[in-house]
């Protein structure tokens, strides 16, 4: 490791990572550094990489902390290292080709050195598709399904675990083993991992089917309608994130809110829990994240359900 003046050069499993302003305070509310956050994603990377493995990532940016303007990020900026893997698609994901040929050159972030330079961009969040690309880059499909459940005030978390358990049995007659994570935000996702690459269309028809079926057999706790409106105290199962060119949070990403809020994965009894007791669950914070980790290991792997 080198330093020169406020920046420090590390070798990252042999890549030199330059960082920048690690004393800068990100989240002014926990007084929460830029280091601090580069540490939290070193730290979580051995379980976040193998679920960011193969999608290109969407960023979210606050360079100048939270309480400040952020602003997506799709294409590689300028600058980015060569080492860098990326992938050029359709900007209409895994869909096919656009009308004018248009394409994004998105980040595939697989190792430690490309999370660390990534985060050290301010990319607090980070968001991808349902889809993956091959060694090649060339768009698969949707390899899983992902439900949204997304609260109305007053309904909060609580309302939402009682729709996730509505929901787990609505997949699970189609098939789909659903795994809950919190979004770090208001409310929870949930996501069923599918035998064989589709079309986003072809998910975004069944999820929007669960929805409404859902919608129609509790219709003063659940909507599938997306009219803001129309959600106040239900929860919005937003079927829609499925589309070809939609993103959700990654399971284990920051969220740029007032305080450093993880989209966390869940066991089914703490959703359990959640549904019975208005206080039974909240959204986790990097620190609730790190120690679960270390005592349940990666409740988002596939064999977590077995």
């Amino acid at each position: 490791m080198t330093a020169t003046g406020d920046e420090v050069h590390v070798d990252v499993e042999g890549r030199t990572v330059k960082l920048s302003n690690l004393q800068k305070v990100l989240y002014p509310a926990t007084a929460t550094t830029k280091g601090e956050v580069l540490d939290y994603y070193a730290r979580i990377a051995p379980v976040l990489l193998p679920h960011l493995a193969g999608r290109p990532v969407t960023r979210i940016r606050w360079p100048h902390g939270v309480q400040t303007m952020s602003f997506f990020e799709k294409n590689v900026p300028a600058g980015t290292p060569s080492w860098v893997r990326t992938a050029e698609v359709p900007t209409t994901g895994s869909r096919g080709p656009s009308r004018h040929g248009d394409t994004l050159v998105f980040p595939i972030v697989e190792d430690l050195a490309t999370l660390m330079w990534m985060v050290n961009l301010a990319a607090l969040e980070l968001h991808v598709h349902q889809w993956t690309v091959d060694a090649s880059g060339e768009p698969l499909g949707a390899d899983r399904l992902v439900v949204d459940l997304d609260p109305g005030e007053p309904a909060g978390l609580h309302e939402c675990c009682q729709v996730a358990l509505h929901a787990r049995d609505a997949l699970a007659s189609r098939g789909l083993d659903a795994r809950p994570v919190t979004s770090g935000s208001k409310g929870l996702h949930l996501y069923a991992d599918l035998s064989s690459y589709l079309p986003s269309d072809e998910v975004t028809g069944v999820a929007k089917e669960v929805a409404e079926e859902l919608a129609a057999a509790h219709p003063t706790l659940i909507t599938a309608t997306m009219t803001k409106a129309r959600r106040r105290g239900k929860v919005f199962l937003d079927w829609s994130q499925n589309a070809g060119s939609k993103t959700t949070i990654s399971p284990y990403s920051l969220r740029g809110r007032d305080r450093p809020t993880v989209a966390t994965p869940l066991t089914w009894e703490e959703v359990e829990a959640g549904a019975e007791d208005e206080l039974g669950i909240e959204q986790f914070a990097m620190s609730d994240v790190l120690q679960r980790v270390e005592e349940y290991g990666d409740l988002f792997a596939a064999d977590a359900l077995d």
